[in-house]
């Protein structure tokens, strides 16, 4: 029982140091998203783009840009 009552909370610096492992993970789950859509935005055909409202100009310069972006 007293093993119950001695439980301890995380430190601030635990928190921060959290905090910012999940900002980088994060970051880089946005990365490699950005990286995917590219990939799949420069293997549509015109028609597709057409469909989605995008012009041949707006996607060379989406394709341009680098994944961290």
């Amino acid at each position: 029982m007293d093993d119950l009552l001695n439980v301890r909370t995380p430190s601030l610096q635990t928190k921060l140091r959290f905090s910012r492992l999940k900002g980088v993970l994060t970051a880089f789950a946005d990365s490699l998203e950005r990286a995917r859509t590219r990939r799949l935005l420069g293997q549509m055909n015109e028609h597709q783009l057409s469909d989605l409202g995008i012009s041949h100009a707006d996607r060379l310069n989406e394709l341009d840009k680098p994944f961290w972006r």
